[in-house]
């Protein structure tokens, strides 16, 4: 087994490393488990996230071992570099990876839980949400802000973001951070970056609208750009789940 503790945290080691050894049997689940587990557990006097990560495929197995670093040290570094650029993600806490023989077997992430009054999905289910148009405008400046210090976050979709509202003001969150890229954006990565978020084109116009301003670009420019990526990523989107349905049709 390998782990690696947080400074604050290293005191709670043996409590944590309890956690981790009776995950299968404790803790309070939060969302489904298609892929990925995470259960909230108490410690003292707050809350902590641990996500069990699926065990990966035997090809993985090795390249985890070997070659590429796990999904749960990826997470908590890059936990670590967001807060350092001033970017609100929950705090990291510990990792775990465990192997079985020369193969590289399961990992565990842990973080402070953020308690939150929405996810940007919200947003989407609900066009009417009390201050939809002023959140969407400060998430679109947030994710400017990822961009300008150059933080690619690849799974920028509806469940990623987190946005808790303190003192009349939204502040966003970023998890599920293991598909990053640190590097200088050009201006269509940028603007491809949205086009996993929603599949409603008054949202995508309000957002290319306020991304102009802050790039300084026409706004029918940035607009035509973030509608087409939309539209062809949920293209790609619904034809890989009727291929889906018809592998698993053909499986039964």
């Amino acid at each position: 087994m390998k782990k690696h503790f947080h400074k604050e945290y290293i005191k709670h080691q043996d409590k944590i490393d309890g956690f981790i050894n009776d995950f299968a049997t404790s803790g309070k689940l939060l969302g489904n488990e298609k892929r990925n587990s995470i259960k909230l557990f108490e410690l003292e006097d707050q809350t902590i996230n641990i996500k069990s990560f699926k065990i990966p495929n035997i090809f993985n197995k090795l390249a985890y071992k070997f070659l590429r670093k796990s999904k749960a040290q990826r997470s908590y570094e890059y936990a670590e570099k967001l807060i350092n650029l001033g970017i609100g993600t929950p705090k990291p806490v510990a990792y775990y990876e465990f192997n079985k023989g020369l193969f590289f077997d399961k990992s565990y992430y842990v973080s402070e839980q953020i308690d939150c009054d929405l996810t940007y999905r919200e947003l989407i289910r609900d066009l009417n949400y009390p201050d939809h148009e002023k959140i969407l405008r400060e998430f679109t400046k947030f994710t400017f802000k990822l961009h300008e210090n150059h933080v690619y976050f690849l799974d920028h979709s509806p469940g990623n973001t987190l946005v808790k509202k303190e003192d009349g003001i939204y502040k966003f969150y970023l998890v599920d951070l293991n598909r990053m890229q640190f590097k200088p954006l050009s201006f269509y990565e940028r603007i491809q970056n949205f086009e996993r978020l929603t599949v409603h084109e008054s949202m995508v116009k309000t957002m290319s609208e306020e991304y102009a301003k802050l790039i300084d670009k026409p706004y029918q420019e940035v607009f035509n750009l973030m509608w087409k990526s939309t539209q062809e990523y949920q293209q790609k989107f619904h034809h890989k789940r009727q291929l889906k349905k018809r592998l698993k049709f053909w499986e039964k």
